[in-house]
């Protein structure tokens, strides 16, 4: 007899209608953030502001937002989802209301940075794909994932456009407060989310919080992919902040970044996909490897290649399918050794290491540029860690945790 849990009847919370919250939840969550860089020329020109000063409050933001996701877990993980996402539903709301309302720097700093930093990590996609994640068996985890993934990078296909509709039509003070509003939909989705901690098609387990970080420390393969995921936020964050300007001084349109980044979300949609359909079947840690390998050769193709649109447009594509590809893939990596009691925690930190490496791709672009004159330091380095993190996941071992393991009688 199997010892496999059997949760009580769903009720109307079914897996479908979870998926659904689920998605919704990160479309808006990762969407409103996504739309923030379209503030920055109308809130700076309107208070005086140099670019350092908002700048600062988006650094303070991702900052914020890589602590608090592991906090956030940790919550999540002990209490349900439901409540977190609620009330960070109500810090972001806040949080970017301030932004509306901030008249000096330091306001700008408390609300934009802190306060929307805070909301952005206690509404973040892997509180919600972690929820989605328990209510499917793990043959269709990765699935499920993936789809929570493109759900969030179709959030900033809307939210863009949407953003610069409302700041066109109504400006961008009244902008931001529909922005802080929309946070506010999050809360009723929120309560759709399952609280039980207990995983479908997975053994029930009395393990603590401690046990479970204690176990996690001691696994080389999460340790790796911890190290690996801090590539992906040096890629991501510094193509994000500096491939407009980066396009620029090619001489080429600034509408081509702005097109190649709405490429980018849009590619990411189907990468995302992708590659949670191609995590059911094939190793996760290969895919991993395969995703920051190809990240290394398009970097050397972009720098090999003659600058014209249509290099940067092929680019833009390209890199859209790697973007968040690998989101499923470290996710699912998790679920798929330690089980998903804990996932939001686990992942939390891991997402914490990627944080960093965005942190380091925004500084560093900044600063080989201003001390060099060019993007081609960061650029080889990029290469260079993209080739690094596409060995360092090959070792891990992904195998589930002999506790996984259902035990028959």
């Amino acid at each position: 007899m199997s010892t496999l849990a059997h949760p009580s009847s769903p009720g109307w919370r079914t897996p479908v209608v979870v998926i659904v919250a689920g998605c919704l939840i990160a479309m808006i969550g990762f969407g409103i953030r996504s739309a923030f860089g379209l503030f920055l020329e109308p809130m700076t020109l309107a208070k005086g502001w140099d670019r350092e000063t908002f700048g600062l409050a988006m650094a303070i933001q991702n900052l914020l937002w890589g602590i608090g996701v592991p906090v956030a877990g940790m919550i999540a993980d002990k209490f349900g989802p439901s409540r977190v996402l609620a009330v960070g539903a109500v810090i972001y709301t806040v949080g970017v209301w301030g932004m509306a309302t901030a008249d000096s720097s330091l306001e700008l700093h408390l609300f934009g940075g802190v306060l929307t930093g805070i909301g952005v990590a206690f509404t973040a996609f892997s509180l919600a794909m972690a929820a989605m994640a328990k209510v499917v068996g793990p043959e269709r985890r990765s699935l499920a994932l993936g789809l929570g993934t493109a759900a969030g990078s179709f959030g900033q296909v809307v939210f863009s456009p949407l953003g610069q509709g409302f700041i066109g039509a109504y400006g961008w003070e009244s902008a931001l407060l529909m922005l802080a509003a929309s946070a506010l939909f999050i809360i009723p989705l929120a309560f759709i989310l399952p609280s039980n901690t207990n995983a479908k098609g997975e053994v029930p387990s009395n393990q603590t919080f401690r046990q479970a970080m204690a176990e996690a420390g001691a696994h080389r393969g999460y340790i790796l992919l911890t190290i690996g995921f801090f590539v992906c936020g040096f890629h991501v964050a510094f193509i994000t902040v500096h491939f407009p300007s980066y396009v620029r001084d090619l001489g080429l349109d600034p509408t081509v970044g702005a097109y190649s980044l709405a490429l980018v979300g849009l590619f990411n949609i189907i990468g995302s996909f992708a590659s949670g359909m191609a995590g059911q079947r094939w190793s996760k840690k290969v895919g991993l490897s395969t995703i920051y390998f190809a990240r290394a050769i398009v970097i050397i193709a972009l720098l090999m290649a003659p600058k014209t649109e249509l290099t940067i447009y092929l680019f833009a594509g390209a890199m859209g399918i790697l973007w968040l590809s690998t989101v499923p893939l470290t996710t699912g990596i998790v679920a798929q050794i330690f089980g998903v009691k804990y996932m939001a925690t686990l992942f939390g930190f891991v997402f914490l290491s990627h944080q960093l490496g965005s942190f380091a791709g925004i500084w560093l672009g900044g600063y080989l540029y201003d001390t060099t004159g060019s993007y081609d330091g960061v650029w080889w380095a990029g290469v260079v860690l993209g080739l690094a993190a596409a060995i360092i996941h090959l070792p891990i071992n992904e195998k589930p945790l002999a506790r996984l393991t259902p035990v028959t009688v």
